[in-house]
């Protein structure tokens, strides 16, 4: 079987070697993209240029062949007519034009040269087979062949036919292509070079900047695997302002929010082991000490454990409640009347004990909240109110509305709650100064609190006029779910 820590360890190889694979696979697809961009860069500006060499040349043909239809229509300076000698035309066309470097023309009459321009290639142009085959074909159809050298490479060669009274003969223009596409290329290697040295370029700053972007994540992945069920205390360091550092204060958050609540569970635990421990602790004494054998005793004995297992049993069902106030579920909100909520907690309370139980105000209007949770916390603050009171002292129930904010309370006229036990009261098992005779566990305003939370709102202990205790509940009304007929 494979170690325990040899597994562990190869796990955190596997999971180091993915943050780095991420980092390799941002880096690669900045590097392909950027290659793609600008290959395709080149290839277009390639074929510009392409198209635009192409379009110059053209535009040199046609200039020379306008050139050549002007002189056909002028005057022959030898003889005072127009030119009616094909070999006549030719000569005084190519004596008076001046080729580019990369041009040549030749006149032919009858099929033989009378004369060419000058150019660097020179007879080598006239005896490649090639630019001889395009010259015959287009002999008397004239238009423009492209031929292949290795000597002098592309070149283009136009022909046109010149046919009058004296003869025939054809105007041949020669294009030589090879200087400005050597040219082309010479400009594309160096870009080529250049794009070479910014692919790597780009390539480093990208891996850089990826190392840089993921090393938060690194940290987050270290912190994480730090963190234990027993310790929920570590926090990731929080850098920068970008969606990395969203993300890490959002697991902080949630952090946070699993830390308290385990600890509330933790607590929760405690307080419920504690508190079940004194009644599990009387019924084993009494069993102990239980004579099966006096009537008496076993009766007696039968009284007490079931009071303590009632006593149990409430503990239970108030943890419960209390466990349950956490659940989404915990509350069924609807439209109540907020009048007859007051006037039905009032008539509920008067059966809690001898008080003189007054109405001080009753709201109007309606307000979505869970009608039975909330008459269940107004009721436990009546009976808490009960058991610190003496029989006829008045205790009151209100409602009162300002706009959105509703609020309940319940006051009355014993002994009041101590300044500095008013946030005690309000958590598990808290208690203040406590009458004799009250068997109760401290849950009663914790379950207060737990029902008021789960509605958004807020409890709020203060001092009643002249004496006593004022528990008030804060909510803020919802929209009604219902639409209103």
């Amino acid at each position: 079987m494979t170690p325990r820590r040899s597994r562990t360890t190869t796990d955190r190889a596997g999971r180091r070697l993915a943050q780095v694979s991420v980092r390799t696979r941002i880096t690669v697809v900045i590097a392909v993209l950027t290659a793609a961009a600008m290959t395709g860069a080149g290839g277009l500006v390639y074929a510009l240029e392409s198209a635009r060499i192409e379009r110059q040349v053209n535009a040199q043909i046609a200039q020379e062949i306008a050139e050549f239809r002007e002189l056909q229509g002028q005057i022959d300076p030898y003889t005072g007519r127009r030119f009616d000698d094909v070999g006549s035309l030719l000569n005084v066309f190519l004596t008076r034009n001046v080729p580019d470097d990369d041009e040549m023309l030749v006149g032919y009459v009858r099929g033989e040269i009378p004369e060419r321009t000058r150019n660097r290639y020179g007879q080598e142009v006239l005896d490649e087979p090639a630019f001889d085959a395009a010259v015959r074909d287009l002999a008397r159809s004239g238009g423009t062949r492209i031929i292949e050298s290795a000597s002098f490479g592309e070149t283009w060669v136009t022909v046109v036919p010149v046919l009058n009274t004296q003869g025939r003969g054809a105007l041949v223009i020669v294009n030589f292509l090879a200087d400005e596409h050597d040219e082309l290329d010479g400009t594309l290697r160096t870009y080529a070079l250049v794009a070479l040295l910014s692919l790597g370029l780009i390539t480093t700053i990208a891996a850089f900047q990826s190392g840089r972007l993921l090393a938060p994540l690194r940290t987050l992945e270290s912190t994480a695997r730090e963190i234990t069920a027993t310790d929920l205390s570590r926090r990731i360091p929080e850098q920068g302002n970008d969606d990395i550092t969203a993300l890490t204060r959002t697991l902080n958050g949630m952090l946070e929010r699993l830390d308290s609540g385990f600890a509330a569970q933790r607590r929760f635990l405690d307080d419920a082991g504690h508190e079940l421990k004194t009644p599990l602790t009387v019924l084993r004494g009494h069993l102990e000490l239980l004579d099966a054998g006096d009537a008496a005793e076993l009766a007696e004995t039968r009284e007490l454990l079931l009071d303590e297992v009632d006593r149990m049993s409430r503990l239970v069902q108030d943890l419960i409640l209390l466990a349950k106030s956490r659940r989404p579920d915990f509350l069924v909100e609807g439209e109540v009347d907020l009048d007859v909520l007051t006037q039905s907690v009032l008539a509920k309370a008067r059966a809690l004990g001898d008080r003189d139980w007054r109405l001080d105000s009753s709201a109007t209007g309606a307000a979505v909240l869970d009608e039975q949770r909330i008459t269940q916390a107004l009721l436990q603050l009546a009976d808490n109110a009960v058991k610190h009171t003496d029989p006829g002292a008045e205790i009151a129930i209100g409602s009162d509305r300002d706009g959105d904010v509703v609020r309940l309370w319940v006051r009355d006229t014993g002994e009041g709650i101590a300044p500095e036990d008013r946030e005690a009261v309000l958590e598990r098992f808290g208690r203040s100064h406590v009458r004799a005779g009250d068997d109760g566990f401290g849950l009663g305003l914790s379950i207060v609190r737990a029902i008021v939370d789960a509605h958004g709102g807020e409890v709020r202990i203060t001092d009643s006029h002249p004496r006593g205790a004022h528990v008030e509940i804060t909510l803020t009304s919802k929209e009604s779910p219902w639409p209103r007929s």
